[in-house]
């Protein structure tokens, strides 16, 4: 079995120039995380907030923090100063209580918003609509210590790969879209797309953010 140090060199190798890693490290223990950064890796994606706060404290300060699940807002205060990027911001709700969080203690919070084409209604995120809806409004304007960096999505968990294709370039058409009606909104620039089994397809379509997980750190420890 390759070790994790090997898996990140194998990957990094693979992603094409601009193509940015997150390195997936949900219900994996630190001393995963620590070959992780031993071998380079900066970039951690956790889905639970305590989770990422028991994590943060044991890993050097340099570490880019990635919060890439569902975020409840009864838990967003505690999150608040502690990533360099939410990926989920799944509703206009969540994203007015991140801003008026991270105003309160000074700090400007870093997002993608999450957009939903997945078969799947388990999965959360803006419909297509509203998202364009909510960038032709301009009403990311009333932000006040919130910068939306890009957006954030995932394909229908299928083995159909013609509609995960399908997805990706639904997702990478709505980001494309923000772009073009909103030129003056600066560093909207990240496309995250693709997990460790559909990356490539995921880049193939424009992403130049991926989550990969299972082929750096193996299964999942519960």
């Amino acid at each position: 079995m390759s070790s994790v140090a090997e898996n990140i060199t194998r990957v990094l190798g693979e992603l094409p120039t601009g193509v940015r890693l997150v390195a997936v490290s949900k219900f994996h223990p630190v001393e995963k995380l620590r070959e992780a950064y031993a071998a380079g890796q900066r970039r951690f994606g956790e889905s639970r907030v305590q989770e990422l706060l028991a994590k943060e404290p044991q890993m050097p300060r340099d570490v880019e923090w990635h919060f890439i699940g569902h975020l409840q807002t009864n838990k967003v205060r505690q999150l608040i100063g502690k990533t360099s990027l939410i990926e989920s911001v799944d509703s206009e709700r969540l994203l007015d209580l991140i801003d008026k969080e991270s105003e309160r203690v000074g700090v400007v919070t870093r997002v993608l918003m999450q957009v939903h084409v997945a078969m799947e209604e388990t999965k959360s995120g803006f419909l297509p609509d509203e998202l364009l809806e909510y960038f032709r409004d301009r009403r990311f304007e009333n932000l006040k210590a919130t910068h939306i960096c890009g957006v954030m999505g995932m394909a229908s968990n299928t083995d159909d790969m013609q509609r995960v294709k399908r997805d990706f370039a639904a997702i990478a058409d709505i980001y494309g879209k923000i772009r073009e009606m909103t030129p003056d909104l600066r560093g909207f620039d990240t496309l995250s797309m693709g997990m460790s089994h559909d990356w490539r397809l995921a880049v193939a379509e424009g992403s130049n953010l991926v989550r990969i997980g299972t082929s750096i750190f193996g299964e999942r420890e519960y």
